[in-house]
């Protein structure tokens, strides 16, 4: 039941975005998707909780408190529906400050509510109608609220039948400016709308909770030429899409502003490669106090969120390791037990030594001769530094096609070698793997100890590809064998 139930609740839409036509095993407890919610109930002058919730229609049976916390959502408290749809919420202690979701029997009815200070009021509603059909008593927040979901849910039509007028018109039909005037207007009116709200109660959680989901205007930037630069719109969209947030008020966390915010922040605003994700994350994370739960949040949602292995960018373990020297040290890292931060930093010192652009690590392992074999001594233009274990499925359905590529460079002219390091193998099958996929070629290297790669090519997972150019700068890592070729092309090209 809590499952099916929550999955639902994650498909509500919360009005809170109406502009918008939108090696340690201190890992697992130091980088975390979820932060673990914390009473602040207790920090503010609340009342004993005494609210009912009534939706008309419904059965009778258990109803549910569900609240929200950053990016999770779970279930608070329960309570008897009886026969006319009634359900009410009774106690000493207070709720945390923020948005919930009462939770009809059988999910009849989903109520959106906000709690804060004023813990005692009443909802009723009908269950087939819950927004327009909303009677609140004794609260300014859901007054407020509902005001709000009431407007959009008559304005909405309106916008959805300009913008596909605009679409069906194009800018060069001499109604587009008419449709565009009036898409305006509309932008005017919702935006008096919300002024009108939060000068009742500028300092309530709904005037916070509505504010910071308000996006940036789009501004008319040009070029010299006159057109739109939209290169610029984008980047001062982007620098004011946290204007509006009170980072102070940790109420926020307890409502899905904050994580929708920062999910599209990163993922949708930012370009998707290392440079870009880490200046958008300081960015942010110097907007919010050094030792707050926004910071906490932040830290370890950007850190786990990009972490290497979870995400199909490059050079993720530049993320990794630039997220954890600046924000998980003992000092800043308040949560964490010095192993732990102490862990997190051994880790990132081992991927430290192999980030793109940096100088790639010369290595002496021994051959099968059992001479030691020096990744500085080849003299190719381009070296491919192939890790792999024999019997790794993934290593022996890439190491052929990686063979073929490498063949078929060598006719053509391209002076490009492969040292490739066995790991965590014997050595009896790393000769067998060499022979069975026809590698001799190679510059073919393998330490049982492991102790000649330490701390040299970071390696998450086999097979692992990185390329070195003529300066043996590392130009590109975590590859595919048949995205070499390209990587070489815009090498050879600059």
């Amino acid at each position: 039941m809590g499952k099916r139930m929550l999955f639902f609740i994650a498909l509500l839409i919360w009005g809170c975005n109406a502009q918008e036509p939108g090696e340690s095993n201190t890992d697992s407890a130091a980088l975390d998707n979820t932060t673990a919610p914390v009473s602040i109930a207790s920090n503010r002058d609340l009342e004993s909780p005494d609210f009912s919730i009534q939706a008309q229609g419904v059965p009778q049976g258990t109803g549910y408190l569900v609240a929200f916390f950053c990016e999770t959502q779970f279930i608070v408290d329960s309570a008897v529906v009886n026969a006319s749809g009634k359900m009410a919420f009774k106690r000493e202690q207070p709720y945390n400050p923020g948005t919930y979701v009462a939770v009809m029997p059988n999910q009849t009815a989903n109520i959106q509510f906000i709690l804060d200070e004023d813990q005692t009021f009443s909802l009723s509603t009908q269950a087939a109608n819950p927004v327009n059909a909303m009677k609140v008593e004794g609260s300014l927040d859901n007054e407020l609220f509902y005001e709000n979901l009431q407007f959009e849910a008559a304005i909405q039509p309106r916008f959805d039948e300009v913008a596909n007028a605009i679409k069906l018109a194009g800018p060069s039909s001499p109604n587009y400016s008419t449709h565009k005037a009036q898409q305006d207007a509309l932008v005017a009116e919702r935006k008096q709308h919300l002024q009108s709200l939060f000068q009742q109660a500028p300092n309530s959680l709904f005037t916070k909770f509505k504010k910071a989901g308000q996006n940036p205007d789009i501004q008319d930037v040009r070029k010299p030429d006159g057109t739109v630069d939209a290169q610029k719109q984008v980047y001062l969209y982007k620098a004011e899409f946290w204007n509006d947030v009170d980072f102070q008020d940790e109420r926020l966390l307890y409502t899905p502003v904050i994580f929708n915010k920062l999910r599209r922040y990163m993922q949708q605003l930012t370009a998707q490669n290392q440079d870009s994700l880490i200046s958008s994350a300081d960015f942010l994370i110097k907007k919010v106090p050094p030792r707050s739960t926004y910071y906490k949040f932040f830290t370890n949602w950007i850190a786990a969120t990009f972490e290497p292995g979870k995400v199909s960018i490059m050079d993720a373990e530049a993320i990794y390791v630039h997220m954890v020297k600046n924000y998980f040290t003992q000092e800043k890292a308040f949560w964490l037990e010095p192993a732990q931060a102490q862990g997190l930093q051994m880790r990132a010192d081992e991927m430290g030594n192999s980030l793109v652009g940096q100088k790639g690590p010369n290595i002496k392992v021994p051959g099968a001769d059992g001479r030691i074999k020096e990744l500085y001594d080849i003299k190719s233009d381009y070296i491919l530094v192939f890790m792999y274990n024999p019997d790794c499925e993934h290593c022996q359905e890439e190491t052929p096609v990686l063979r073929n590529f490498y063949n078929n460079w060598k006719t053509q002219g391209v002076d490009v070698e492969v040292y490739a390091v066995a790991i965590d193998t014997e050595d009896a099958l790393w000769k067998k793997f060499i022979s069975d996929y026809q590698i001799s070629e190679w510059v073919n290297v393998f330490d049982p100890t492991n102790r000649s790669i330490y701390k040299t090519y970071y390696v998450d997972n086999t097979p692992e590809l990185y390329v070195l150019n003529k300066d043996r700068t590392i130009i590109a890592k975590n590859l595919k064998p048949y995205q070499v070729p390209d990587v070489i092309r815009m090498d050879q090209q600059q």
